[in-house]
């Protein structure tokens, strides 16, 4: 019998109606277009809006939903659900316990992963890892994120960069040696001093004054956080190339975080890839956060065949980042 890998066999999306462009956030903070653009790379992103629904649940679930329908799936035959996430519904109480008792995964067990931008990639060799020990068949990884609800939309430095979605793939087994081949997954927890929240956990709870001074939206200091993730995105990635013997002709596809579009070019160029394979839609939503890689998937999994080799990378606050190199399982 083969070895035992798990890939994955189905994704799913869902993004907020609501469109925020450009132009928009012209009326609320000293930008434009053109400066946002040039800088990022996006134009538009989709925010969550009250009378659509509420919480990073609701865009989990949506995900969530749009898999089991595409894929036909029962969903009492899911193992474990786990919830990549920055922005949980709560602090307490697990978002993927409701996600998976909401989306009829009565028999699943479930929990939440938080590593900033490198959750889902995380929970990637979460997942892969129960499905490969062989105890577990099928598992639900959702990437989500309510980004809206911790952004201080009168900071441009963060306002213009985030938006709001969900995506989620299904983890199985496979005996033809495809799926997860290799991962390099990396941390340094210095970088909580430039990209991250004050307020809200056990170090700053909150307060009328940590309210009144701001402590409870993200925060960061861009020209750091850009350096190191130029740096260090596309050292991961080159280093699993190296690992496994890829090369620019033999990589299909480059699967990057969406946080800025000079990041994402930086680390193809060191991977030396053609742009024609390097999967975008970051003019789109933005930065999601935990359903970049996702978004991803669903947006051009029509352009993926069995067998083509996908390479993961990720960068997010903390600091946490890494690289993944991904067989991928059907047409």
């Amino acid at each position: 019998m083969n070895k035992l890998t798990a890939a994955i066999t189905a994704v799913g999306s869902y993004v907020p109606k609501f469109i925020m462009t450009n132009k928009m956030l012209e009326d609320i903070v000293e930008t434009n277009d053109e400066w946002i653009t040039s800088r990022t790379g996006i134009k538009e992103r989709r925010i969550l809006k009250p009378d659509e629904g509420e919480g990073t649940s609701y865009l989990a679930i949506k995900a969530a939903q749009d898999l089991i329908d595409k894929k036909k799936l029962d969903p009492k035959e899911i193992d474990l659900v786990i919830v990549a996430t920055a922005t949980p519904d709560s602090m307490v109480a697990s978002t993927a316990a409701f996600v998976a008792s909401e989306i009829g995964a009565t028999n699943a067990f479930a929990y939440d992963l938080l590593a900033a931008c490198s959750s889902f990639l995380f929970g990637m060799s979460n997942a892969s890892g129960y499905v490969a020990s062989g105890k577990y068949k099928k598992v639900l990884l959702i990437g989500a994120d309510k980004m809206s609800s911790i952004i201080d939309y009168t900071d441009r430095t963060t306002c213009i960069i985030f938006g709001d979605g969900a995506g989620a793939v299904l983890f199985e087994p496979n005996f033809e040696g495809l799926g997860l081949q290799d991962e390099y997954l990396r941390s340094d927890g210095n970088g909580r001093a430039y990209l991250g929240m004050e307020g809200g956990g056990s170090i700053m709870p909150a307060t009328i004054e940590s309210v009144k001074a701001r402590k409870h939206f993200i925060f960061q200091e861009g020209r750091t956080v850009f350096k190191f993730a130029v740096s260090n995105m596309a050292d991961v990635a080159e280093k699993i190339m190296v690992r496994n013997n890829l090369t620019h002709e033999n990589v299909s596809w480059l699967v990057p975080h969406q946080a800025n579009k000079r990041i994402i070019d930086a680390t193809a160029k060191r991977m030396g890839l053609d742009d024609s394979k390097v999967l975008m839609n970051i003019q789109r939503y933005g930065n999601t956060t935990s359903a970049t890689l996702p978004l991803l998937l669903a947006d051009f999994e029509g352009k993926f065949k069995k067998g083509d080799n996908l390479v993961f990378a990720a960068f997010g606050g903390g600091f946490t980042w890494g690289s993944i190199f991904l067989k991928w399982a059907y047409n």
